[in-house]
């Protein structure tokens, strides 16, 4: 956390100087030839800390994505400059590159200031380069009904860095339905493999920022964020593009496939154990043949001899009841956790007698 004292330097244009107060969440920094800038904390890095230690900058958040860059101060001493013994010294950075950065791998992503309120909230843009590599590039958008885009962010970002490109207001929103952007990514003062030049362009539901499911936890960042992977090990972003008239053949071609294909007859699995009923789950008790089922399928056939058995044993109550359904690996189970905890809540569920079923059992008890 930056503090008064602290030399820091700007991330998203060139210059800093030291940090003379602070309030709230904006800095007041002076350069070296006195003037005083506010910049919000959020875009500066601290490059050497007001205690003369130098610690690490960390630029993401903390995660096995963490990357970080070492400051080095360096004064400037051009011959024909005169600077005061007063003045700051100029402020660097070195770049430190990292095992596998030779990769790109750049992410757009989009964090809301108040996630609780997605209907109303501002929501910040941050552009990830997670490479050894310098990316000057262009950020846009469009709307669905125009063939323009809009310039939202132009620029260089340094490599291993985290770069805010702005705030997104709710009236803004409607009109991101397209977004791209084009980079070109070099290094600086040594030899490089040269990347090619792209230009990525995304179809956007911007509904996703009114979702609160649509934010997820992501490496490079503490909160949980709407993330694009643009460019993933060297590899930009690819639309998913459907030939309709293929699969219209498709479709046609599945649903012949379908007519010659005899569908399984489904048995009932049902059986009493002294006060117990038993009822195996497995597919080939319910069915004589899986041809032509896909596990989906197999599934739903599953989950709908579970919740027929549970009806038709509802007014039953102390009725016990073991569904056999294996251990494998457990969507089956899964399944009917599910079902007893929103459809058929209230019953007392318990692992069947492992003596009698093993591990894959479970035993519901009709309240």
């Amino acid at each position: 956390m930056a503090k008064i004292g602290d030399i820091v330097r700007f991330l998203n244009s060139t210059g800093g100087g030291r940090i003379a107060s602070i309030n709230g969440n904006i800095a007041n920094v002076i350069d070296e030839d006195g003037f005083e800038t506010p910049v919000l904390l959020r875009e500066i890095v601290v490059v050497s800390s007001g205690d003369n230690s130098v610690p690490t900058s960390k630029v993401f958040g903390p995660s096995s994505k963490e990357l970080s860059i070492q400051p080095s101060p360096v004064v400037n001493t051009t011959p024909d400059i005169v600077t005061s013994k007063s003045a700051e010294p100029e402020i660097q950075l070195q770049v430190e590159e990292t095992p596998g950065g030779d990769k790109l791998n750049i992410v757009l992503a989009f964090e809301p200031e108040n996630i609780k309120e997605l209907s109303s909230t501002t929501i910040d843009t941050y552009l990830v380069n997670d490479s050894n590599y310098y990316l000057f590039f262009t950020y846009m958008t469009r709307s669905a009904d125009s063939p323009e885009w809009t310039t939202r962010y132009a620029g260089t970002v340094e490599p291993n860095i985290q770069l805010y490109l702005g705030e997104l207001l709710r009236d803004n929103i409607n009109e991101i339905d397209h977004i791209a952007l084009q980079y070109i990514a070099f290094k600086n003062d040594k030899t490089f493999e040269a990347k090619q030049p792209s230009l990525i362009s995304v179809k956007f539901d911007n509904t996703k920022f009114f979702k609160l499911h649509c934010y997820k936890s992501n490496p490079y960042f503490d909160k949980e964020v709407l993330a694009i992977d643009i460019v993933k090990d060297d590899n930009p972003f690819k639309e998913l593009k459907i030939d309709s008239n293929s699969l219209e053949k498709e479709l046609k071609s599945k649903i012949r496939a379908d007519k010659t294909i005899k569908r399984p007859v489904v048995k009932h699995s049902e059986k009493r154990n002294n006060d117990i009923i038993e009822v195996d789950l497995h597919i080939a008790e319910l069915v004589d043949t899986t041809r032509g089922l896909s596990n989906a399928d197999m599934l739903n056939l599953q989950v709908d001899e579970f919740r027929r058995v549970m009806d038709s044993n509802l007014k039953n109550h102390g009725q016990k009841i073991v569904f056999i359904h294996g251990k494998g690996e457990g969507v089956l189970r899964q399944a009917l956790m599910k079902e007893l905890n929103y459809r058929y809540k209230g019953h007392l569920v318990q692992d069947a007698s492992f003596r009698e079923y093993g591990y894959g059992a479970t035993q519901v008890t009709i309240k």
